[in-house]
Parts: C-alpha cells; sequence; structure tokens
C-alpha cells in the first residue's frame, strides 16, 4: 500500500510488531478503522521473542488465532546441558502445569517470532485492516481534533489517534520528547540467530546448553516447533562485539559447542544486542499512546517482552473502540497508562532477576496472576467476601464449564459480559445490547472459581465489577465513564 498525500482513518499504528498488528487486529473486529504503518518493507524475519505464555494464548484465543498459534508451534523442549560434546543431564527450565478447568492453557508455547506474526498478519488482512509497508513515519503534531503522523518521502496520516508500536528506538516516541529510565541488565553483548543444522548433527528433542567456559559465555541452541530451524543465543564475554555474519555465526557456534562450522548449513537471520530494562517515562501524551517494546524494553530472559506487548494492545484495543464508535468518554483513555504501566514495571524487574539468576521461570512468567484491582476502573462490592468467594474485581477472569459450551466461548468477542453466577440471566435487571452479552450459571458451584454473584467481565478478559446482586453496578457504569453500556438496560 502506497501513501501519497494524507490519509484518513480513526487509528494509526506505528509499527508491525506483535502489539501493533494485535491491537490492529482488536480494532478491526470492533468496526474501528486502523492503518498499521510499517517502515521495512516486509514483516519482522527473525525468532526472537519465542515464547508465548498462557494468558497471551487466552488472549490469541479471543482474537481468533488461537488453533493456527497451537498448530505453528509446541511446548517447550527439555532443556540438555553438555560439556566437551558429553551431554551432561536434563536441566528443566520451566515448571510443568497440567490444564485445568479454570486456566486451560497450562503452560509457554514455542512460536517463532516471524511466524506470530504472520498469523496476527493474516488475522488482521482477513478483518478488513491492512499495513502499508515501506512507509516510515518521521514525526507527529497533534491538535485538539486529533493526530497527523508525517511520513519519509512526503504524505501524512490524519487520526484520532495515533499508537506508537514502533519498537525500543520508537521515532514517534522521541518525537513527542518522551524518556525512558532503565539500566543494563547485562554489560555483555548477545548473538542471536536463526540457524539450520545438519541433520545428524544436532537433535531436535532437547533445548541445548552450553554452559560458559574458559572465557566463553553462556550459549544456547533451541529447536523452533514447526519450523526446520533453530534459535541459536550467544553471549559474549570477552569485549568484542558479535559478528553477526552468516561467517561469524558459524564460528561462534564451532567455538562454543561440539558442532562444527560446516555443520550450520544455513543462517537465516542474525542480530546482536545488549541486555537491558528501560520503562518509558509516561505511555501517553495527549492523543498518542506508547504500546510495546516502544514503552517497555525487557531482557528476554523468562519470555516477557512480547506477552506484555500484546497484553497492552489488548488493554488499549476495547477503551479506543469504545471511545471512537460508541461515544465512551475520552477520559476512559487515561486509564491504559494507569493500568499498563504498573504492570509493565513488574514485567521488567521479574524479568531482570531471572536474567540475574535471582528468580526462577514459574507462575509469575505466566502472567495468569496479573490484576487491576487498584484500578479506577475497577469495584468489588461484595463486602462480606472470604477468601473462598473465588475472584476478586480486577483479577482475570478464569474458565469455566456453562451449561453448553465454555465461558471462554462466551467471552469470545469485542463485547462485554454480565455473568451471574448462582442465579440465572434472566433476573438481571439488564438486557443484551451490542455492547454487553449476559450469561447465567445456577449452580455456584459450577464456575467455583468465581463463587455465587454478578460479574462485569471487560472485553480484554478482566473482572471490572463484582458484587452479590446487581446494585450498584449502574453506578459503577456511571462513574467510571462507562455509562455507553446501559444502553443494554
Amino acid at each position: 500500500m502506497e501513501l501519497n498525500d494524507v490519509k484518513e482513518t480513526d487509528v494509526v499504528i506505528v509499527g508491525s510488531g506483535p502489539a501493533g498488528l494485535t491491537l490492529g487486529c482488536d480494532l478491526a473486529r470492533r468496526g474501528v478503522r486502523a492503518l498499521v504503518l510499517e517502515r521495512a518493507p516486509r514483516l519482522f524475519p527473525g525468532s526472537r521473542g519465542k515464547g508465548v505464555q498462557p494468558r497471551t494464548l487466552e488472549v490469541f484465543d479471543d482474537l481468533g488465532v488461537s488453533d493456527e498459534i497451537r498448530a505453528a508451534g509446541g511446548p517447550p523442549p527439555v532443556g540438555m546441558v553438555w560439556a566437551d560434546g558429553v551431554r551432561q543431564g536434563e536441566h528443566r527450565m520451566f515448571d510443568e502445569p497440567a490444564p485445568t478447568d479454570s486456566a486451560p492453557y497450562a503452560g509457554p508455547w514455542l512460536v517463532p517470532q516471524w511466524r506470530t506474526q504472520e498469523i496476527l498478519y493474516e488475522r488482521l488482512v482477513a478483518l478488513g485492516g491492512a499495513v502499508a509497508f515501506g512507509t516510515e513515519a518521521v514525526g507527529v503534531e497533534q491538535d485538539a481534533d486529533g493526530v497527523t503522523v508525517r511520513l519519509a518521502g512526503g504524505g501524512a496520516v490524519r487520526a484520532a489517534y495515533a499508537v506508537a508500536a514502533d519498537g525500543g528506538r520508537s521515532t514517534v516516541r522521541r518525537a513527542l520528547g518522551i524518556g525512558m529510565t532503565g539500566e543494563t541488565v547485562d554489560p555483555h553483548p548477545v548473538l542471536v540467530a536463526d540457524i539450520r543444522v545438519r541433520g545428524a548433527a544436532l537433535d531436535r528433542d532437547n533445548w541445548h546448553i552450553f554452559p560458559p567456559s574458559d572465557g566463553v559465555g553462556f550459549t544456547a541452541i533451541c529447536p523452533l516447533p514447526g519450523t526446520p530451524d533453530f534459535q541459536l543465543t550467544a553471549q559474549f564475554t570477552d569485549g568484542g562485539a558479535p559478528d553477526t555474519s552468516p561467517d561469524g555465526v558459524r564460528k561462534a557456534v564451532a567455538a562454543r559447542t561440539h558442532l562444527a562450522a560446516e555443520d550450520v548449513t544455513e543462517v537465516r537471520w542474525a542480530s546482536d544486542f545488549r541486555p537491558r530494562a528501560a520503562l518509558a517515562d509516561r505511555f501517553r501524551a495527549g492523543r498518542v499512546f506508547l504500546a510495546g517494546d516502544a514503552a517497555h524494553v525487557h531482557s528476554p530472559a523468562g519470555g516477557q517482552g512480547l506477552n506484555t506487548s500484546v497484553q497492552d494492545a489488548y488493554n488499549l484495543g476495547w477503551k479506543l473502540g469504545l471511545v471512537v464508535r460508541h461515544g465512551a468518554s475520552p477520559s476512559l483513555l487515561d486509564t491504559y497508562e494507569e493500568e499498563r504501566r504498573p504492570i509493565a514495571a513488574g514485567m521488567l524487574d521479574l524479568s531482570t532477576r531471572i536474567h540475574r539468576g535471582e528468580a526462577r521461570r514459574g507462575a509469575a512468567t505466566r502472567q495468569l496472576g496479573l490484576a487491576y484491582r487498584d484500578s479506577s476502573l475497577t469495584r468489588d462490592t461484595r463486602t462480606d467476601r472470604t477468601a473462598g468467594d473465588g475472584v476478586r474485581a480486577g483479577d482475570r477472569a478464569p474458565d469455566g464449564p456453562l451449561d453448553a459450551g465454555r465461558l471462554f466461548d462466551a467471552l469470545r468477542g469485542p463485547h462485554f459480559t454480565l455473568l451471574a453466577v448462582g442465579q440465572g440471566a434472566s433476573e438481571l435487571p439488564y438486557r443484551e445490547s451490542e455492547l454487553v452479552r449476559i450469561r447465567g450459571v445456577r449452580r455456584a458451584d459450577a464456575l467455583d472459581a468465581y463463587g455465587p454473584g454478578v460479574f462485569l467481565i471487560r472485553p480484554d478478559g478482566y473482572v471490572g465489577w463484582a458484587g452479590r446482586d446487581a446494585d450498584g453496578l449502574g453506578d459503577f457504569l456511571t462513574s467510571t465513564k462507562l455509562e455507553v453500556l446501559r444502553s443494554g438496560a
């Protein structure tokens, strides 16, 4: 797609990474016109963010791409530690919880980032969205009515809102003058590459780990499910910069493992980075929002970066949809930074501690426990609740069985869900609308993760309001700028 002069849309998204594509999909299914700008001529070609966490799998389920993501990847293989060309034993890097009624996606799923982005792009196009490749944003201007994103070579995009999802070196963030505060997690640079290996040289049953020795940094070679590729990760502790050329990658493999340089038959992509953690000082400037790496940069340890980015977009999408398409108060958009910046700060801390060996990859990395309990969009009126009453307002909405199908089936889509547990839906003083679906489960023990009560579940799968009955829900909608939902009353 070529852009000349001024293109008009509802929301312009700069960057076609996981955050930008997720937001594009979410807005498209809400009937919001969104255009994604990407300065590169094609999607990102590498595996970099390969771990998709359970919470992100739930997001992808809602967006209609979970089957494709599952088919494209696989579970993390068991680690195998090597020394001097000899297997030393297994190393399990992840807990292996079993799926439950409330959490059907139990553990992380490995999918190379390029494939995740392909799947999201295909979904975006199917929903009627588009990416303008080879289109570089060079500046941003805003006024009381909208945002203008200036393009290299002339032309511009005019929109009501803009989202910077253009990575850690975000052009838009810099144009807005928003700083990033952070630290170097590890001073040693890391080489990451997608390679192919001669068939008999290395098995695909293990994540191969080569501990540091004799001044050579940590090295790992992980098979990438769904592809014939491996991801190479190699830390350089000798003070030199990694050589990302094909010959340089082959030499690194030969110097650190029992493989010969010629065992690497192809180098498909290579890059290098220095692990750092940084958080944008703000996630919003007027009509422009930061998402993904433009807002937070992580160490890859623990697989939090891509997943936090996807969930930024998932949080912002429904709010932009209500404001742009349904006339909700623009002040609703203030809650994006309120909710997401503390989450990003926590994930940065977790990634850093995992990188430094101070924490392991456990329940926190799966992100199912992330919550918005302190958000201004959260209220729990059950003053008599006890520890056994199940989820609280602000928590992730668990899955569970309904009379027909699963709760996640009912939640899937761009709507809110009003869930009555222990009473019928017909007993609620509300009726369904385009924005709100209503479900009831008379047996409270059928959804024991909730307990009896009435729950308003947001489009991003979090409980916004909870009460013993529906009393007070209307006041909550008014006070949180969600009164647009009352059209279903």
